[in-house]
């Protein structure tokens, strides 16, 4: 009797629960191209299709047949953790147990959907091109895409996750012809949390727009077919399921065997992402993460009152026992005795980068930096940073008074940092202030949070990387560069950047590009990334990292 109980109770939720979600109207019916019902081929693989005689478009199921886990619970989190905040993604967290044992998944789509956007302002959501698009193609089956792009025809994708989350990824990085996803409803430019359906027919009326198909009486025509691709016998009730001849449901044990996509395969490289979460939040990470916040955030403030107070030759042992190590990958450089100083160009990961060199070199530098929280300089361990003004010639004049007073100087010619492992153009001016220069890369591994941002408060970035349970830095010096040249002005100064540029890039493994510091923000969060002051007259010049008219038709050519 309590089993019946309890099934009769489940049973009467979730009724409940879905007239609440979809209301009373019922699902639209969507006619298909045929009457006759689509072939089947259970436990198959990925279908092997024959573009020029047979078929005329795929129809993927991207939530269980392109991306290996098929647990969309991660992306809603993210989206509420990055675009909501800490106390979105707890309520998330806590009905995770009720949307998954008891709601059917649709209704746990839209349960998700409601917590993760209702109060988020539509115009500023920049998170399914920012943040999504890395955790998604990390999730894609090498086998699953592999299969796609062999087959060489129109692709249309399908998902239960809304347009917003994946329209970007599918289209920009996969290069679909047309996704099928519901839209979150927008009322006084704010989300509701609630999703629409799609319209009557719209299945239909897809599939032709992307076929080009003519009249479904044409008998030209009818050994052209559409096939169908997923994970899920679900996909059956999908209203383009009908617009399919073949289906091919992929079975659970052969996707279990399914490898995650190489990097080198990506169609198009991810080399920006925003958001602070460093892992991807399922829901154990997610409350392994919570658990942990009360214990980090006292533990950061422990490593940063012992980096302000204590000498680095004993702040470092006592700082690695809490996890927050560092290694030196080669050796020291000879540093000058006297006279003019040395300049150091590393690439650009974290705003901490110059406290590592100088942990390394144990010695004091001088940190050159365009823009800097007023937080972030208070609580540096180098002393004060040296604040550049985006124009060239002041600048160069700055960094050039600070060399001829003998100081070590750190300068970052990216402009801005770069997660992935791929190095930003470099501004040629480093190669006009010394007759040489000491490349130095940087590589930083962090296992809970990114200590960048590119739409969030810069201002908290070193406080992230404290938090974080277990953190290292690698800092290479590399061997001098003489730049002479540059200064004696035999060669000029963008080939000597890119020389560097490209000596960085092999000590590193890194890819390098033409990519540019205004173009990592147009993209993370639609502006330039440089803030107006009143006075501004700098606001309009280029900083020495951003893109030139020169550069735009070769952004995506390496040096």
């Amino acid at each position: 009797m309590p089993k019946k109980r309890l099934l009769l109770a489940h049973k009467l939720f979730s009724a409940m629960l879905s007239l609440f979600l979809h209301g009373r109207r019922p699902p639209p019916h969507y006619s298909g191209r045929s009457s006759t019902p689509p072939v089947v081929h259970r436990g198959a693989g990925p279908p092997t299709l024959d573009a020029r005689t047979t078929t005329a478009a795929l129809v993927v199921d991207v939530d269980t047949a392109l991306l290996r886990s098929g647990d969309l619970f991660p992306y809603f989190m993210l989206v509420a953790l990055e675009a909501g905040g800490f106390l979105r993604g707890l309520l998330l967290l806590l009905l995770c147990p009720l949307i998954r044992v008891l709601m059917p998944r649709g209704a746990a789509v839209r349960a998700m959907a409601a917590v993760s956007f209702c109060g988020l302002r539509a115009g500023r959501f920049r998170a399914g091109r920012a943040v999504l698009p890395k955790w998604l193609m990390e999730d894609v089956a090498a086998e699953a895409f592999e299969a796609v792009r062999a087959a060489g025809i129109r692709v249309v994708c399908v998902t239960a996750l809304p347009r917003v989350m994946v329209d970007g990824f599918l289209r920009e990085y996969l290069g679909v012809e047309a996704v099928v996803a519901r839209e979150m409803k927008v009322v006084w430019g704010f989300y509701t949390g609630l999703m629409e359906e799609l319209p009557e027919g719209g299945g239909e009326m897809v599939m032709k727009a992307v076929v080009a198909a003519p009249a479904p009486a044409a008998e030209e025509e009818s050994d052209k077919a559409v096939v169908g691709f997923s994970g899920s016998m679900e996909f059956l009730n999908h209203p383009l399921a009908r617009c399919c001849k073949e289906i091919f449901i992929v079975s659970s044990d052969e996707k279990s065997r399914w490898r995650a996509l190489a990097r080198d395969k990506y169609p198009k490289p991810i080399v920006f992402h925003d958001g602070r979460l460093a892992f991807r939040p399922t829901a154990t990470d997610t409350a392994a993460m919570f658990a942990w916040l009360p214990l980090g955030v006292a533990l950061g403030a422990a490593r940063l009152a012992v980096a302000l107070t204590v000498p680095y030759r004993y702040s470092t042992p006592i700082l690695a026992a809490t996890g927050m190590s560092w290694r030196l990958k080669g050796s020291r450089p000879a540093l000058p005795g006297g006279g003019r100083g040395q300049l150091f160009v590393c690439n650009h990961r974290t705003l901490i980068d110059p406290v590592y060199v100088s942990v390394a070199l144990d010695r004091q530098v001088r940190a050159v930096s365009y823009s800097l929280s007023r937080l972030s300089e208070l609580i540096s361990p180098i002393g004060r940073t040296v604040r550049l003004t985006r124009d060239r010639d002041s600048d160069g004049a700055v960094m050039a008074r600070l060399l001829d007073r003998g100081n070590l100087v750190v300068v970052c010619p990216e402009g801005t940092t770069c997660r992935e492992p791929y190095l930003l153009r470099f501004s040629p001016l480093f190669a006009e202030l010394s007759d040489d220069v000491v490349p130095v890369g940087i590589a930083v591994e962090t296992s809970m949070f990114y200590a960048t941002t590119a739409g969030g408060l810069k201002c908290f970035d070193p406080l992230y990387y404290m938090v974080n349970p277990r953190m290292c830095y690698t800092v290479q010096f590399l061997d001098k560069v003489d730049t002479s040249a540059v200064r004696s002005r035999a060669g000029p100064s963008t080939d000597m950047a890119n020389l560097v540029q490209r000596k960085m890039g092999e000590a590193l493994g890194y890819g390098c590009t033409m990519l540019t510091r205004k173009d990592k923000y147009l993209m993370l969060a639609g502006n330039d990334g440089i803030v107006q002051s009143t006075s501004d007259k700098s606001a309009s010049a280029a900083p020495p990292g951003a893109a030139t008219a020169a550069d735009t038709g070769r952004k995506n050519k390496s040096t």
